[in-house]
């Protein structure tokens, strides 16, 4: 009796230290409400931060959810629904524009090309821009920046996107691929992994790359409310390292190493065409390898707005982007 009775005392002993101890690891946990722009193969990077636990070093519980589409993301996060969001940095420019005491500022960059493709509906050998004249191009929402680019990139090749082709830009982001699928437009823009799926089913062909075609900008950033890098200037800091790890990890592993760590995020796509996908962003750059969003980009961002006739005014890109979280991360 008296043994068992030393051994229950001893291991009770021993289990408030180890309760304790989880008590305090729980408390460092700090939860982050991130709102992605919509489920995309194009943000890999941030898949693999949270798989590869890199959050989770930096004592940081990632809970993420997909808003699907500019403006539904920007709403969530305005309204305190999301803590970070991760969408185009146009959104940050129409909310400062229309007048705002708590302004949304870009402070990590995750891609730095547009991620969308050409589809044709039939097979086109030889490709060339001039042959969407006369066709139905079923584009983006209008505002958003993958239908800003595709208008960029058909004026570049010297075609008018609204007097050239038949333009639709009415269908919401989340049925455009199931608008085309059933029979919409000679021609769509289209995210990854879609679009390797439809070709791989034989519903569509990638002919050209609107990332390839359109040059850097900064298409898809992590932003905050200032009042929130004001008051969680560490959570910031630890979020920013944990995403620059991750970018540094995909640009020194393989497409196969990258596919394998983000599959559970696309569950219902085939690990072929996810390598595949990550394949052809990784080799035109598409991945930005760390979280600097430059003048250069910003201002390329700008012209890209003014020529769809979307930018409300110019804004400088000290007003909307802080690099410092950035810079820190890179230093270390």
């Amino acid at each position: 009796m008296k043994k068992t009775a030393i051994v229950s005392l001893f291991l009770f002993l021993l289990i408030i230290p180890l309760a304790a101890c989880n008590q305090q690891a729980n408390k460092e946990i700090k939860k982050v409400r991130v709102a992605e722009v919509t489920r995309s193969i194009f943000y890999a990077p941030q898949y693999v931060a949270i798989a590869k636990g890199f959050f989770k070093e930096e004592g940081l519980h990632v809970e993420l959810a997909t808003t699907w589409g500019g403006d539904k993301t920007m709403t969530t996060l305005l309204s305190g629904g999301a803590d970070i969001a991760l969408v185009g940095s146009e959104t940050s420019i129409y909310v400062y524009s229309q007048g705002t005491n708590d302004p949304v500022i870009n402070f990590a960059q995750l891609t730095q090309t547009d991620g969308t493709f050409l589809v044709s509906r039939e097979k086109i050998e030889n490709f060339t821009w001039d042959q969407l004249k006369g066709s139905t191009f079923l584009g983006q929402r209008k505002g958003g920046m993958p239908q800003m680019v595709g208008e960029f990139v058909l004026k570049k090749h010297g075609i008018d996107p609204h007097k050239d082709v038949k333009l639709i830009q009415n269908v919401d982001f989340a049925n455009i691929a199931n608008a085309f699928a059933s029979g919409t437009g000679d021609f769509v823009q289209l995210f990854e992994p879609t679009a390797s799926i439809f070709e791989q089913e034989g519903k569509g062909y990638i002919i050209a790359s609107f990332g390839t075609e359109s040059g850097h900008v900064p298409y898809t950033t992590f932003m905050t409310k200032q009042s929130f890098i004001r008051n969680n200037k560490d959570t910031i800091e630890k979020f920013t390292r944990a995403i620059y790890r991750a970018q540094q990890w995909v640009e020194s592993h393989n497409a196969a190493e990258i596919a394998k760590a983000i599959q559970p995020y696309f569950k219902d796509t085939d690990l072929s065409i996810i390598e595949k996908v990550v394949d052809r962003y990784k080799s035109q750059g598409t991945y930005a390898t760390n979280p600097i969003l430059d003048k250069e980009e910003w201002n390329n961002l700008q012209n890209i707005m003014s020529e769809a006739g979307e930018l409300p005014k110019h804004i400088d890109h000290q007003t909307l982007v802080d690099n410092s979280f950035a810079e820190k991360a890179m230093a270390k």
